[in-house]
């Protein structure tokens, strides 16, 4: 009897326990919209995380939220950064340009900035139209006076983890202000950067160790150390999925979620193995969902979609007026069911992250099956290549592993293909052709092979066009080397911080001041 008692205890405690998170979840699933105005706009960016999400199909990724909010919108299935980088692809996002274009070409903590103080940038366009507009975290943009934001809180990184339950309270705290106004509201999450913290104030709750995982199938290779790494790189995402709960739940409480397109993505790839900081598909494919009551059709798409293409498609619910030039697209055809004309190629780059230790400036463009790289310094080495290495050796250390990781012994051991891909990387050719279908993680370059000769130059001919129309000032070969000698002349944070650039004026027929001029007044 008292056994029966017990179980009987036991199914009803489950059941509540499953109502009550089923509760939660359908509060992140507003109401249909009901406005006849422009929407709030939600934009949640996390830090780079690629497609490690469990509505992307990772079976280690248990993230329900993310995955209940993909559910009921549109999950976007080949979505891209324009370069694998922080402060680069935030720019892209909020301008809807390419690095190339905004000129923030490397990390904004190193001093890097856009081209003009008064590019039109998504803040200040929105607020033209009456928008309220706030920010939570970094930005990583320069300068920070092209970014109106009206309300700003949390104006670090915040890699330390600090005081988390602040995004979702903040967040709050905005959407109750001025309710007759619509909003946009851009959340910028630590996760998952480095440092990767197993646990903060008990999230997740349930930490997965080395054991639990294995390597992300772009590394080929799975050394039991490097594993822990991507351990607590997974705990870092699990993290991300309660906070983006509780951000969702604020939300659904200011009685404001209904009339929302909540867009949340990734900045780019992972920063572990051929991820950030590289033109690989580890580097620049992102998880990306919109979601808005009644106005997505909840599907999932495979069409060749751009963080260019946000800022057109924000613009366009909102009725502002499109700036000139931009070379992305809405993406409202996508909103509904059914086929849709879309693009062919689809773009990046790369230039620099830091300065001398990152600087290899790179093309790629890419179809529905084919991508090629273009590396514009061939034949040198990449120096980020012994960089990463480094880093992830000192992770390892920090976890005090035995033995460390000693990542050259694993790719030694490793496939040949995979010994070749690394060699490859280290020290790229001219180009470098991937047949995606038969090999989704660029493992095998097939440019020199005769019987791909035709798509080759296929892929070399489209990439050339798209940097002509779009103005790349690194076809000029005399801008490629002033630009190399003037980034690899800074060795040091300070350095860059202090520096002045001079690539904003060249590339544009203007010297910049004399150097001497160039200093910063700060402290």
């Amino acid at each position: 009897m008292i056994f029966r008692t017990a179980v009987f205890v036991c199914l009803l405690l489950c059941q509540v326990v499953r109502a009550s998170l089923d509760d939660s979840l359908s509060a992140l699933v507003p109401r249909q919209s009901s406005a006849a105005g422009p929407p709030n706009i939600l934009l949640i960016i996390s830090e780079d995380n690629g497609p490690q999400w469990g509505c992307y199909g990772d079976r280690f990724a248990k993230t329900p939220v993310l995955d209940r909010l993909a559910e009921g919108g549109l999950r976007l299935n080949r979505a891209f950064v324009t370069q694998a980088g922080c402060s680069q692809s935030r720019a892209s996002l909020l301008t809807g340009l390419y690095p190339h274009q905004h000129g923030q070409i490397g990390l904004a903590t190193w001093g890097f900035r856009m081209y003009r103080a008064d590019q039109p940038t998504l803040p200040g366009l929105l607020k033209t139209a009456g928008y309220r507009t706030g920010i939570l975290g970094k930005l990583h943009v320069n300068p920070e006076s092209a970014f109106p934001y009206d309300f700003a809180r949390i104006p670090v990184a915040n890699f330390q983890r600090r005081s988390l339950a602040d995004y979702a309270q903040h967040a709050a705290q905005f959407f109750s202000e001025q309710p007759e106004r619509p909003f946009l509201l851009q959340v910028n999450y630590p996760e998952a950067h480095d440092p990767f913290l197993r646990q903060v104030d008990g999230l997740p709750a349930e930490p997965l160790s080395g054991s639990d995982v294995v390597g992300l199938p772009e590394f080929g290779i799975d050394p039991p150390a490097l594993r822990e790494i991507v351990a607590d790189y997974y705990n870092c995402v699990l993290r991300l999925d309660h906070l983006v709960g509780e951000l969702l739940v604020a939300l659904e409480r200011s009685g404001r979620a209904a009339d929302t397109l909540v867009i949340c993505m990734g900045d780019h790839g992972a920063d572990l193995l051929r991820g950030k900081r590289t033109s690989f598909e580890g580097g620049l494919r992102i998880p990306l969902i919109l979601h808005w009551p009644g106005r997505i059709v909840p599907q999932v798409r495979d069409e060749l979609v751009s963080t260019v293409d946000l800022l057109p498609t924000i613009l366009t619910v909102a009725g502002v007026t499109l700036p000139a030039g931009l070379p992305g697209r809405p993406l409202q055809p996508l909103f509904t069911a059914g086929d849709s004309e879309w693009r062919q190629y689809l773009f990046s780059e790369y230039h620099t992250h830091a300065a001398a230790s990152n600087y290899f400036p790179q093309r790629a463009v890419r179809t529905a099956r084919w991508k090629l790289i273009e590396n514009l310094l061939p034949g040198t080495v990449h120096p980020d290549y012994d960089v990463t290495f480094k880093k992830l050796a000192k992770e390892a250390n920090s976890r005090r592993i035995v033995g460390g990781l000693d990542l050259h012994a694993a790719i030694a051991a490793a496939a040949p293909e995979v010994q070749a891909a690394y060699a490859r990387m280290r020290q790229p050719p001219a180009f470098e052709l991937y047949d995606l279908q038969s090999d989704p993680f660029e493992f095998r370059d097939l440019s020199a092979e005769p019987q791909h000769a035709d798509m080759l130059h296929e892929l070399q001919h489209a990439l050339l066009q798209w940097r002509r129309e779009t103005g790349d000032p690194l076809l000029d070969p005399a801008l490629l080397q002033r630009l190399t000698a003037e980034v690899q002349a800074v060795s040091d944070k300070a350095a860059g911080r202090q520096l002045q650039w001079g690539y904003p004026d060249y590339f544009f027929g203007r010297e910049p001041a004399p150097r001497a001029l160039q200093r910063k007044n700060r402290p």
